[in-house]
């Protein structure tokens, strides 16, 4: 039926239709005892099922060319992740943190999801000098040739595109590295000290000052921009919200910690280049130090931690895991052409916003 409906009236129908259905589970996540009122047949999922089946099969069976669908999937998922971590709002939020729906609403999104992600990239692990690879790959993209979106935000991006900019970046950076605090509990080992190491800069040394995403707090309100997480939800793009999405299904489970150690690796290496173009957008937009004090800051400590991230944690993984090393290589490449995919919607989203103040939501762009 969905299919019919949106051959005769198009997109527009269609991500209505996908806005309200996350709307209603939305309202199903902060139901009290949503299982218990699930098994009594108080609470029907069944149209919601149905809609969720039509957009799985759309997105990554058919390849459907219609954004909504990706959007909507990506938006349940991380609905669904963010019971997972615990941001002092209100308690009654986190009711149905372990619930079995929920849950199976994850997993039947993330695996037809991580299917079609791996289908995308290019990777063979045959006879790959995997050490050699991961050193290779981190000397390139640490100082990569400018591609067409760091120019722009380099030279061209104005206020309403670079305020766009910070909106997408907030979802993220207002809780930065949150995922990573997941991959630490076990025991204890110089690999594990690093990544350690590494959690506690990132987290400022116990100082909320000096957390990396205060510095971000510190920069949108420079800007008279809302500090709440989350407050931005509505213009973040699905390419960003699966990388997000993807980091945590790698820091949760712990089968793909070699995946996620070469996720980390690429972004820590890559983060000072990337962010090189935005401080220098804000440079000449004019804004004081302080305001692009979570650029400065990534640019200088994130080339060290790419260094640890290489030679303390990747390679002696490497070396520690040799049947299954290839992972951490296949963990790079896939968080460099997801990361490449979202900075190219980023991008679209910022040019967009130059040449047209619209605030429309994300469903809307996608019609």
């Amino acid at each position: 039926m969905l299919g019919t409906h949106v051959q005769m009236f198009g997109g527009e129908l269609l991500n209505t239709q996908l806005s309200l259905m996350e709307e209603k589970f939305i309202s199903m996540i902060r139901m009290d005892k949503l299982d218990q009122l699930i098994d009594s047949k108080v609470v029907s999922t069944a149209e919601f099922d149905d809609l969720l089946e039509s957009a799985l099969d759309a997105a990554f069976v058919k390849n459907d060319s219609q954004p909504g669908y990706h959007l909507f999937l990506q938006r349940v998922l991380y609905r669904v992740n963010r019971l997972k971590f615990f941001w002092y709002d209100d308690l009654e939020h986190y009711n149905n943190e372990r619930s079995w729906y929920l849950r199976s609403v994850r997993e039947r999104i993330e695996d037809k999801w991580q299917t079609w992600e791996l289908a995308q990239l290019e990777f063979t692990s045959t006879e790959v000098d995997v050490e050699g690879e991961l050193i290779l790959c981190a000397q390139e993209d640490l100082s990569p040739e400018p591609s067409a979106a760091g120019k722009y935000f380099r030279d061209e991006v104005g206020i309403d595109g670079y305020r766009r900019l910070l909106e997408i970046a907030s979802l993220d950076g207002l809780v930065e590295a949150s995922q990573m605090s997941r991959t630490l509990g076990g025991v204890g080992n110089d690999i594990h000290s690093m990544m350690t190491r590494l959690l506690v800069e990132e987290y400022g040394g116990g100082r909320l000052a000096r957390k990396h995403s205060s510095y971000f707090t510190v920069m949108l309100e420079a800007w008279g921009m809302n500090v709440t997480p989350e407050a931005y939800l509505q213009v973040v793009p699905w390419e960003v919200l699966a990388t997000i999405n993807h980091s945590f299904l790698l820091s949760e489970r712990k089968r793909y910690y070699l995946r996620y150690i070469g996720g980390l690796l690429y972004t820590e290496t890559s983060v000072p280049a990337a962010f090189e173009n935005y401080r220098a957008a804000a440079q000449r937009l004019g804004m004081s130090e302080g305001a692009r004090a979570y650029w400065e800051l990534h640019i200088r400590e994130d080339e060290r931690h790419g260094r640890w991230m290489l030679n303390d944690v990747a390679l002696p993984l490497a070396k520690l895991y040799p049947n299954h090393a290839s992972e951490i290589l296949l963990g790079y490449k896939q968080q460099k052409f997801m990361s490449d995919r979202a900075g190219q919607a980023t991008f679209a989203e910022a040019k967009a916003a130059d040449t047209s103040a619209s605030g429309a939501s994300a469903y809307e762009v996608a019609a």
